[in-house]
C-alpha cells in the first residue's frame, strides 16, 4: 500500500486527524497463549523507520476484530511511532475457547501482559488503550497487576468512554438496561457467528428482531426473539438481578481503580452510556492524589468525532510521559459545556465554585425554589403500553439531546417547569432528585429527567436516571435518584423543567409492577403512582450551579 494511500485511508476512518509521520507493517495472526493452552489470535502493527528512542508498546485487547474501522485507532498510534499489539478476546475473530462477556479479561490480559515483555519487539514500556470493552480489559488487569505483580503492570492507561463494572450500568440503580444489553447481545452473537450481512444491516436501518426482542416478556426469552438462540451471557445477566451476586462482584474492578498508580488518560463524552461510572472512577484516582487527565465532550458513546481527539490528546499524553515532550495542556481536565458551545480548560472535576440549589416540584406543574404549598400528581403507568425512551444515552447512531416536547404531552409523564429565566444558570456535575413518591403496584420504577425549554418551545433533553423501587408501606418514601453529570448552560430567556415518569422503553426494560424476579415477570399490571408535593418534605432537584 502507498504512503499516500495508507493517509488518505486514515483520513477517512478518522475525520479530522491528519495521519503520524510514520508508515506502518503489520504482522498478522501472531498466537498468544494463555496460562490454559488457549491460543488468541493478535496483530502486531509497527512504525516504519521510527528513529529516536522507542515509543512504550501499545496494548489493546477487545472482541470486535481487528480490521476495517475497529483497527483505525490502532494503525493511528502506529503512525505516531506506538508499536501496537492489537488482540482478539477469546473466542472472538480467530482467538481460540468461548467468548463469555468479561469473565476471561483478567487472566487473559495478565498472561498477555507477560508475554508482551518477554518479545524481541518489546520496547521497555507497556501502556494499554481502547474504548468501551477495550477500556474494561484494560481496568481488568491494570489494578490487581501493580498489587502483585507490579513488574508486569501497565505503565499508562488510555481509557476511552468505558467503566470497569458492565454489571453496575446492565441493572442501573435496579433497572435492566434491555436497550444496551440486548443491542449488544444481538450484535456480538452476529460477530461470533460471522452472520456479517444482517450485522451490517442492523446497523443501517431498525432491526425487526430486535425490535421483537425489546417487546418481549419474559425478559429470559428477548434474546431468541433478537437472535434466534439463546445467547449465554444474556441469560446470566438478566438471570442476576442483584450487583452484590457473586457473578457480579467477581467480574467488577472498581475497588481495585486506587491500585492503580501508572499515569492516567480518560475521554467521555455528555452522551456516553458509561459516563457516571467513568467520572466516579476519576473522582477515586483523584481522591487517591493521582488525578488522571480528563476530556469530556458533545459526544455520544460511538461518536467519530471524538476519534481524532482521543488519539491526538493520548499520544501527546504518553509522548510526554514518556519521551519528555512539553505538555500543550494548560489544565488537567478540559470539559465542552453544551448549551454555549465553548470548551473549558479547568482545575478539576466538578469544577470550584459548584453550590447546590433546590428547586421544587410544586402541584400544577410548577418548578421553584420556593417550597411548595402542598397537594399531591398523579399519574398511571401502564407497561402494555410502556413510557418510550426519547433519546437518552444508548449504543445506537444517533445520539445527544433531543427534543422532548412532544414525549412530555404523555399523559404517563408530568412535567414541572420554572419561571423563563432573567439570567443563565449553569449546571456542573450531577444533579440529585428526591422524589416523594408511592405506587399502587409492590414495584415500580421512578424515571427522572432535566430539560431546557427552548423560546421556541423545545424542550432538549439534559440529563436524566431511573431508579426502581418496592414501596413498602403504602405512604411516599423518598426516591434519591443522582442524574447522569452535565456541564450544561441554560440561557436567559429559556426555562428548566423537570419530568418525572416510571419508565423509559427500551432503553430500560418496563417494569411489569408485579415484584417478580424481572427475568420471568410476564404479567403486566397497571400502576397508579404519586408524587408528594408535601412542604414538610417538598419533592425537589439539587442542582449543582457554577459560578465560574
Amino acid at each position: 500500500m502507498s504512503q499516500r494511500f495508507s493517509r488518505w485511508m486514515q483520513r477517512r476512518t478518522l475525520p479530522g486527524l491528519d495521519p503520524g509521520p510514520y508508515d506502518i507493517r503489520i504482522r498478522k495472526d501472531l498466537r498468544v497463549p494463555m496460562d490454559d493452552g488457549v491460543q488468541l489470535l493478535a496483530d502486531l502493527i509497527e512504525p516504519a523507520g521510527a528513529s529516536g528512542p522507542p515509543l512504550p508498546t501499545i496494548v489493546i485487547r477487545g472482541p470486535y476484530g481487528r480490521s476495517g474501522l475497529v483497527a483505525g485507532e490502532a494503525k493511528a498510534l502506529a503512525r505516531e511511532g506506538f508499536p501496537v499489539l492489537f488482540q482478539s478476546c477469546r473466542g472472538t475473530w480467530g482467538s481460540g475457547g468461548t467468548f463469555t462477556p468479561q469473565v476471561d479479561e483478567q487472566r487473559d490480559g495478565i498472561a498477555t501482559h507477560r508475554w508482551v515483555r518477554a518479545q524481541p519487539w518489546f520496547t521497555g514500556r507497556v501502556v494499554t488503550f481502547g474504548p468501551s470493552y477495550m477500556g474494561y480489559t484494560q481496568w481488568a488487569v491494570a489494578g490487581k497487576l501493580q498489587r502483585d505483580d507490579p513488574d508486569n503492570a501497565p505503565d499508562a492507561l488510555c481509557l476511552l468512554v468505558t467503566m470497569p463494572d458492565f454489571g453496575a450500568i446492565t441493572w442501573d440503580n435496579g433497572a435492566f438496561s434491555l436497550r444496551n444489553a440486548l443491542g449488544w447481545s444481538q450484535m456480538m452473537s452476529r460477530m461470533i457467528r460471522r452472520e456479517m450481512l444482517p450485522l451490517f444491516l442492523g446497523m443501517l436501518r431498525p432491526d425487526r428482531k430486535l425490535l421483537r426482542g425489546f417487546g418481549t416478556l419474559p425478559l429470559l426469552d428477548g434474546d431468541v426473539a433478537a437472535t434466534g438462540r439463546r445467547v449465554h451471557w444474556y441469560q446470566d445477566w438478566v438471570t442476576h438481578e442483584r450487583l452484590t451476586d457473586e457473578y457480579w462482584t467477581s467480574q467488577s474492578h472498581t475497588a481495585s481503580v486506587t491500585d492503580v498508580t501508572a499515569p492516567v488518560y480518560m475521554i467521555t463524552g455528555w452522551h456516553d452510556i458509561f459516563l457516571p461510572w467513568q467520572l466516579r472512577n476519576h473522582a477515586q484516582l483523584t481522591a487517591a492524589g493521582r488525578p488522571p487527565r480528563l476530556t469530556i465532550g458533545p459526544w455520544g458513546h460511538s461518536a467519530r468525532e471524538m476519534g481524532a481527539t482521543a488519539i491526538g490528546e493520548a499520544a501527546a499524553f504518553l509522548k510526554e510521559h514518556f519521551s519528555g515532550t512539553d505538555s500543550a495542556r494548560p489544565s488537567p481536565v478540559r470539559a465542552f459545556r453544551t448549551g454555549t458551545g465553548q470548551w473549558h480548560d479547568l482545575p478539576s472535576w466538578p469544577p470550584p465554585g459548584v453550590t447546590g440549589r433546590t428547586w421544587h416540584l410544586h402541584q400544577a406543574g410548577r418548578l421553584h425554589t420556593d417550597v411548595p404549598d402542598g397537594g399531591v400528581t398523579a399519574y398511571v403507568y401502564d407497561p402494555a403500553d410502556p413510557t418510550p425512551a426519547a433519546g437518552g444515552p444508548s449504543l445506537e447512531p444517533r445520539q445527544g439531546p433531543v427534543d422532548n416536547a412532544a414525549h412530555e404531552s404523555r399523559a404517563d409523564v408530568v412535567v414541572f417547569r420554572g419561571d423563563v429565566l432573567t439570567a443563565p444558570v449553569t449546571i456542573a456535575g450531577a444533579p440529585v432528585a428526591r422524589i416523594r413518591f408511592r405506587s399502587s403496584r409492590p414495584s415500580a420504577d421512578v424515571f427522572v429527567r432535566i430539560c431546557d425549554v427552548h423560546p421556541d418551545g423545545r424542550s432538549m433533553s439534559v440529563c436524566d436516571a431511573i431508579r426502581r423501587v418496592s414501596p413498602s408501606t403504602g405512604d411516599f418514601e423518598e426516591v434519591e435518584i443522582e442524574l447522569w453529570p452535565a456541564f450544561h448552560t441554560f440561557a436567559a430567556g429559556h426555562r428548566i423543567s423537570v419530568q418525572v415518569s416510571s419508565g423509559a422503553h427500551p432503553r430500560y426494560a418496563r417494569n411489569p409492577g408485579s415484584g417478580e424476579p424481572a427475568a420471568v415477570a410476564a404479567t403486566t399490571h397497571r400502576a397508579e403512582q404519586e408524587i408528594s408535593h408535601d412542604p414538610a418534605r417538598p419533592s425537589h432537584v439539587e442542582l449543582p450551579v457554577w459560578a465560574p
